[in-house]
């Protein structure tokens, strides 16, 4: 029997932010941290949502589940969330980077980047530096940043990063997702550098049903794209199982930083959770680094 929610450690007095926690994976991870005694805040671009969500989470009996609205496509929002957590927590222990757009047609954040690149890169980018003081001075804190199995079709292009000159919706996706684990290995590496005990790892959910598939059949009006996802569906797992790897990364004692964790089965496509292989673009220290600069211009251009 693999690793599974009921493996998780005592969450009591630990508090963890994750992002699109709504829906899908987001709302699964909430749901079995608050289970396990945590303070989970939701942090959801819609609070309607977000409070939605709530009231399902607090009807389980285990932990205390709060709100707070994000968007992460708005530098300025991301900011100001950021800010009210710090005023109100004296600790997070987990920061969970989940939120998601995939495949979507080109469209600019408020700060005017391609949308995708915006909101599942750049927006976690700067959430996590603005929280990093608050997760330093939390002992044991980790940072999982959620990626996809659609890094390895991914490549950094640092020429034309938002698509300006050629915008394909699914290369703008896997670049995002690839951009996630540079992220978080570049973050693993800097934290160390520090001699800091936070963690940083990467996990990503094979093949889960969530809302980003119907999400982008609708913004992309690509008919044959649902036809797709109905004959695929025997090889997708629900998104029960596709958090696993991210609570894994999260809470298990067993869990190593700068490691990639995902299903164990055949493809890494489902199954229980298990140390995963990077694409060998993640490997590159150079495209990490360069990234990290890359993106920290941004986000203090448009903060």
């Amino acid at each position: 029997m693999g690793w599974s929610t009921s493996d998780i450690p005592d969450q009591r007095g630990r508090v963890a932010l994750v992002t699109g926690a709504n829906s899908g994976l987001g709302l699964e991870t909430a749901r079995a941290l608050v289970t396990r005694g945590a303070t989970v805040i939701l942090a959801c671009r819609s609070l309607e949502r977000a409070e939605a969500a709530r009231l399902e989470l607090t009807a389980s009996d285990g932990g205390s589940v709060e709100v707070l609205q994000l968007d992460l496509a708005d530098l300025r929002a991301v900011a100001a969330a950021a800010a009210q957590l710090s005023h109100e927590q004296n600790r997070l222990d987990l920061l969970i980077n989940n939120a998601g757009i995939m495949a979507i047609p080109r469209q600019l954040s408020a700060d005017g980047f391609e949308r995708q690149f915006a909101t599942n890169h750049l927006g976690h980018f700067a959430l996590t530096q603005a929280l990093l003081p608050l997760l330093l001075e939390t002992p044991g804190s980790r940072v999982v940043t959620v990626t996809s199995g659609a890094q390895h079709f991914g490549r950094i292009a640092f020429e034309d990063l938002q698509g300006e000159r050629r915008y394909d919706r699914w290369r703008a996706y896997c670049q995002s997702k690839l951009a996630n684990t540079l992220f978080a290995l570049e973050l693993h590496k800097r934290l160390q550098t520090l001699g800091s005990g936070t963690l940083s790892l990467a996990a990503h959910p094979g093949l889960a049903r969530t809302q980003l598939q119907p999400t982008s059949v609708a913004a992309s009006g690509r008919r044959w794209e649902a036809v797709a996802y109905r004959l695929m569906d025997p090889l997708f797992q629900s998104a029960a199982m596709g958090a696993l790897p991210q609570l894994f990364a999260a809470t298990a004692p067993e869990a190593e930083a700068g490691v990639f964790y995902g299903p164990g089965g055949l493809a890494n496509l489902k199954g229980h959770p298990k140390p995963c292989r990077m694409p060998p673009a993640a490997l590159d220290a150079d495209a990490c680094a360069r990234l990290w600069e890359v993106s920290a211009a941004a986000v203090s251009l448009q903060a």
